[in-house]
């Protein structure tokens, strides 16, 4: 079963993008590297609560 998840920037705190996981192959929060607007840089972006 795959769940929405709003991944947050790091630096930040905005709220910049959704994407799907599989929540039953993967437990932890997912880190990926994307562009922040706020920011205006390539940072770390982690799935929220």
């Amino acid at each position: 079963m795959r769940k929405k998840v709003v991944l947050a920037c790091v630096g930040c705190g905005s709220r910049n993008y959704s994407t799907m996981k599989n929540a039953q192959q993967n437990d932890e929060r997912l880190e990926v590297k994307k562009f922040c607007k706020t920011c205006n840089a390539h940072t770390i972006h982690r799935e929220t609560k």
